[in-house]
Formats: C-alpha cells, sequence, structure tokens
C-alpha cells in the first residue's frame, strides 16, 4: 500500500530483497498495483537445532521476562525447541511478545505468562510492548536514603 501511495507503478522495476520463501505475496500484490517486481533471495534463514546453553540456563533460574517473535516460523522453532529440552513450562514466567496477531497465534500452544501482539507490524511497536527500562540501583547498592543517612553520620 506504501509503494502504491508513493511511487508511480509505469517507473522503474522494484527491487524486492527477500529472504528465500518469503516475500511471495507482496510481490504478488505489487505486481496487482501495476508494478514490474524484481524479487531477490539475498538471505537464507535456517532454523536453530538446539536452544543455546546460555538461554536455557538462563529459563531454568527465571532471568528471562520476556521473548520477542518475528515470524510464526520463529514461534513455531522455539516452541520445539524448548519442549526438546524439557524446558516447556519455564515459560510461564515469561511473556511472549509477537509482531503481528498471526504471530501471537503461533505461540498459543504453551503456558506463556501472557502472549501479546502489536496491531500492526512495527518494530518500535514490539518493542514497547517490553514497557519501560528498569531504572539502575543506586551506585553503593543502597537506596537513597540509606546513602543520604550514612553521609550524615
Amino acid at each position: 500500500a506504501l509503494a502504491a501511495a508513493r511511487l508511480d507503478p509505469k517507473g522503474a522495476p522494484l527491487c524486492l530483497a527477500a529472504g528465500e520463501g518469503y516475500s511471495m505475496a507482496l510481490a504478488e500484490a505489487l505486481r496487482g498495483h501495476g508494478f514490474a517486481v524484481r524479487r531477490r533471495v539475498v538471505y537464507a534463514a535456517r532454523p536453530a537445532t538446539a536452544l543455546p546453553v546460555a538461554a536455557m540456563r538462563a529459563l531454568e533460574r527465571g532471568e528471562i521476562r520476556a521473548a520477542l517473535f518475528l515470524s510464526p516460523r520463529s514461534a513455531h522453532v522455539t516452541q520445539r525447541l524448548l519442549r526438546g529440552s524439557g524446558l516447556a513450562e519455564t515459560v510461564r514466567r515469561v511473556a511472549a511478545l509477537a509482531l503481528s496477531p498471526r504471530i501471537a497465534g503461533a505461540l498459543a500452544g504453551m503456558p506463556w505468562q501472557a502472549i501479546r501482539a502489536t496491531p500492526v507490524p512495527d518494530l518500535a511497536a514490539l518493542l514497547a510492548l517490553l514497557g519501560p527500562a528498569p531504572r539502575p540501583a543506586p551506585e553503593g547498592g543502597g537506596s537513597e536514603s540509606q546513602s543520604e543517612g550514612q553521609e550524615r553520620a
């Protein structure tokens, strides 16, 4: 829709750089608006075969509060790896944040603490689902009132 609104379909062909197996629907939609489209595969994504050890340990210790998902494929692969590692139950403490409602639907098969999706596929909106950044602890590890009291003593 953005290309159709801003570009002339009679102009030069559009180059659609895409991942292997992706963007066919977008290319067809652009062609439907009269654009000449040259779709080129510029990368191929391969699913992970195991969760990183550091991620597994962080899940076991409850150190992960949210997981971001950018595609249904990444949601399916992650859930398969969690089940295969015996860590499916650890997601009860993890919010699944999805780039779209379609991706959120792919996450429904596990007991996530919550599944939230952006209303539109926008990375800024996805990051906003994380909420505000945690505030750093005051220097010295104590609270300000304790530090002030120590300074007076």
